[in-house]
């Protein structure tokens, strides 16, 4: 489901794919699409799929045990100057385990790319909520209008008197 009302904003989108490790490419390049109709350079695109890529697959897999299926669900919407997006699973949470020396760097990759990352998790499953700064084409053209209208409204600044000379 998309809904689009205001260009350079997504109003919202949502989707659900498998809990499948081959998803996570499909989830990369749907997200992509999304972020399209935003002005968002390429690092910033890279950025937010970069963390989304990460918290999807830590839903994939570490939410369900492995002869459990499940989803990952996506949400997309973007506030003023703000672009959020939610990754939620159904799972359970499973604290890290100790194997694998590679592990772990998930949570503080997205925080470092992300101007916030919530994540909550309860017997529901787990919710991870990415925050990031994007330009906010309405505001700034408004505040630009709203500039242009008061600089026609002030008047014009008048050329300073002559100071009388006060040589004799």
């Amino acid at each position: 489901m998309q809904q689009q009302d205001v260009p350079g904003r997504v109003e919202f989108v949502h989707r659900s794919w498998p809990a499948d490790p081959d998803q996570l490419v499909l989830i990369r390049h749907q997200l992509s699409r999304w972020l399209a109709p935003l002005d968002l350079t390429e690092e910033q695109i890279a950025d937010v799929v970069l963390a989304v890529d990460e918290a999807a697959a830590n839903a994939v897999r570490h939410a369900y045990g492995p002869d459990e299926s499940g989803v990952v669900e996506l949400t997309l919407w973007t506030e003023p100057a703000t672009l959020c997006i939610e990754v939620v699973d159904h799972g359970s949470w499973r604290p890290p385990s100790e194997h694998g020396r590679d592990r772990g760097r998930g949570i503080p990759l997205m925080s470092h790319v992300s101007e916030s990352v919530l994540i909550h998790f309860d017997d529901r499953g787990s919710r991870v909520l990415l925050r990031h700064r994007i330009p906010d084409a309405v505001g700034e053209r408004e505040h630009e209008q709203a500039s242009r209208s008061r600089a026609r409204a002030l008047p014009r600044p008048r050329a300073p008197a002559e100071a009388p000379n006060n040589r004799r």
